[in-house]
């Protein structure tokens, strides 16, 4: 039984929806091994924007260039063929730059509406606004200045994420409620919030503090639509943020819920293990797929944010997003 029932309802705007082209101002997070075409379709169809991830519906890594740019078209195509809902990709995946520019012919080619820039990058920004694509900026390390150059180089909308997120964490240690309201207040463009949202009354609280939208990946993982294993959906809704691990990595920190394989990486960080070893063990066999996807704990890790303390059932994405968008319905 969800615990948001019986509560009065707030009168939320946003402009968001009609920049997007979408019904509520709310954006699944791309999530790299955590979403596929079926999902991204439900998220859409829901009233949200679904986002394609990095390795979206795969299983292994891909052996070149050419197949990272032939699996998304596939799973692209494979999202039109289940909605004529607006959805997203990243431009920047696969941790390779040579990469990049297949990415960007790749969206201008499948018509992909909405285009997900992960940092500032002025080219990228000149050939999407010519295009006429709605351009989402999302900052790792989101700052005033960085936000404030993302909104002169055209983006439609700054995704302003706290370290309460899931996944790389910033490296910056400031909450989302903190960042939220920093941010809303250097630009004029909407700000949507990443980290640790997973109910109406996480949405109501960055609403008041500037923001008009939540951007969320940990809210969509214990969905009926998820390709996370459910023995792991059935972890995150019995378990809370207070069960969380963290350990340091290349890139900034990550948090699990405990699993043997977990414990090794926060033991190598408590040994003094550079942040080098760390990630070449936390990447070395996909961690994060062969923990979420496959559900084996004892080879992988289960990347989640704050906002699991509030998840308590299995449902739908779109009884998700009903009750988490109560307010614009």
């Amino acid at each position: 039984m969800s615990i948001n029932k019986n509560i009065q309802k707030w009168e939320l705007q946003s402009r968001v929806p009609e920049i997007l082209g979408i019904k509520y101002p709310i954006i699944q997070g791309a999530m790299s091994w955590m979403t596929d075409a079926r999902l991204v379709a439900e998220v859409s169809e829901a009233g949200g924007l679904g986002i394609l991830g990095p390795h979206a519906g795969q299983t292994t890594n891909p052996k070149s260039n050419e197949e990272v740019i032939g699996r998304m078209r596939t799973e692209i195509r494979k999202v039109q063929s289940l909605t004529d809902k607006p959805f997203g990709i990243p431009v920047m995946i696969a941790g390779n730059p040579d990469v990049y520019p297949l990415m960007v012919d790749l969206i201008l080619e499948e018509n992909v509406p909405v285009v997900l820039i992960n940092g500032i990058d002025a080219a990228f920004f000149k050939i999407f606004k010519e295009a006429g694509r709605k351009i989402l900026c999302r900052p790792l390390d989101v700052t005033p200045e960085n936000a404030r150059e993302a909104e002169r180089l055209g983006a439609d909308i700054i995704i302003a994420t706290g370290f309460d997120e899931g996944g790389t964490l910033p490296s910056k240690t400031i909450g989302t409620f903190s960042v939220t309201s920093q941010i809303a207040h250097a630009v004029t463009i909407p700000v949507m919030s990443a980290g640790g949202i997973t109910d109406v009354h996480g949405v109501r609280s960055v609403f008041a503090l500037g923001a008009e939208g939540v951007y969320a990946g940990t809210l969509f993982l214990a969905t009926l639509e998820s390709r996370m294993a459910d023995s792991v959906k059935k972890m995150v809704v019995n378990s809370s943020a207070d069960d969380l691990l963290m350990f340091r990595s290349a890139l900034s920190f990550y948090r699990s819920l405990p699993t043997p394989f977990a414990y090794k990486l926060v033991e190598m960080d408590k040994a003094g293990k550079s942040t080098e070893e760390i990630t070449n063990v936390l990447v070395s066999n996909q961690g994060m797929r062969v923990g979420m996807v496959e559900g084996n704990l004892e080879e992988g890790y289960i990347s989640v944010g704050n906002g699991i303390t509030y998840i308590k059932e299995i449902r739908s994405v779109k009884a998700v997003i009903n009750d988490v968008m109560q307010d614009f319905i």
